[in-house]
């Protein structure tokens, strides 16, 4: 009798330990969802001319960097365009001053790929009596295809490792500066779901591990500068309609336009960040898919992409 005693006892302890430990997981997860809900579509949105009254666009002429630009500009704030074509950049900064009355403009050529020393050198003179509150780091460059690493010469790889990890180390090193005497300011570094949703992304491996440095170059500078009232970011994007991407746009892969306004919505929140609705519900899918299938999903659809590419590659040359 003692011993059913006991036995039920302890099957009552399990019983409301388990309980326990299931109510605990609901009210994580109910957390998580009210949190990802009040980020996305709830939260008011930070006035970015508290930051100061300039913004540094890096890559700023076509894609995420140009919608970007665009919407820098609706909030009044003017602009510093960094990128390597001088005629791109004289019309972007064109449209920005048809469309936006009283924002100011200025451009600096920069050739991350084959002359950063001395672009980094005018950046330095271009801002240095400006009062820039918000740098976004989106210049960046990849694969012109799917690779095996063995297959990427060399001037590729040092133009993929030199343009994203080298290029945007520097201009916010430069930026730093005026930020932390004013001891105010905004950083956003553009990342990727390459490195921060995937386990792997084969065929595009130096491109990937580039951005993966981005992540946690931008988790160290948030904790590193939050005393100086600086914050930092890394924004995921997952699939976006651009020239670099070549897709059309769909529910899953928004305009660049339609990325732009959501990526300010998340300026000042997060130090690594899925700003866009959707992209942040694939990113969750995917936590709950083992690796394993990840990894052979991705690598099947990138080798398709090389063998359609090398295809077009062959017939062209056969053109030419």
């Amino acid at each position: 009798m003692l011993q059913f005693l006991k036995e039920m006892m302890d099957f009552k302890f399990l019983l409301t330990l388990s309980t326990l430990i299931g109510l605990f997981s609901l009210l994580k997860t109910l957390v998580v969802i009210l949190r990802w809900a009040w980020g996305s579509f709830l939260r008011p949105k930070k006035d970015l001319k508290k930051y100061g009254s300039w913004a540094v666009v890096t890559g700023p002429t076509d894609g995420i960097g140009k919608a970007t630009t665009f919407q820098l500009a609706r909030e009044g704030l003017n602009l510093v365009l960094i990128g390597r074509n001088p005629a791109k950049l004289s019309s972007v900064s064109s449209e920005v001053q048809e469309r936006f009355a009283g924002v100011k403009v200025r451009s600096i050529v920069c050739d991350f790929a084959k002359d950063l020393e001395n672009g980094i050198k005018r950046i330095e003179q271009g801002i240095k009596d400006l009062d820039v509150g918000i740098l976004i780091n989106n210049v960046g460059t990849t694969y012109p295809f799917a690779m095996f690493l063995h297959e990427v010469d060399e001037k590729l790889m040092e133009s993929v490792i030199g343009v994203n990890v080298v290029g945007t180390t520097k201009v916010t090193h430069v930026v730093l500066q005026g930020m932390v005497e004013r001891k105010r300011g905004a950083i956003v570094n553009i990342g990727s779901g390459a490195s921060s949703v995937l386990p792997s992304y084969p065929l595009v491996t130096i491109y990937s591990a580039t951005k993966g440095y981005i992540e946690k170059f931008s988790r160290s500078l948030s904790v590193e500068y939050k005393p100086y009232g600086i914050d930092v970011q890394c924004q995921v994007p997952l699939y976006v309609s651009t020239k670099m991407t070549k897709i059309r746009p769909s529910f899953f892969a928004p305009s660049a336009d339609e990325y732009a306004r959501w990526c300010l919505r998340w300026v000042g929140h997060d130090a690594v960040c899925v700003p866009y609705w959707t992209h942040s519900i694939q990113s969750l899918a995917a936590r709950f898919l083992p690796d394993a299938f990840l990894d052979w999903w991705f690598f099947r659809c990138f080798l398709l992409l090389r063998e359609k590419a090398m295809k077009q590659q062959h017939l062209y040359s056969k053109e030419s």
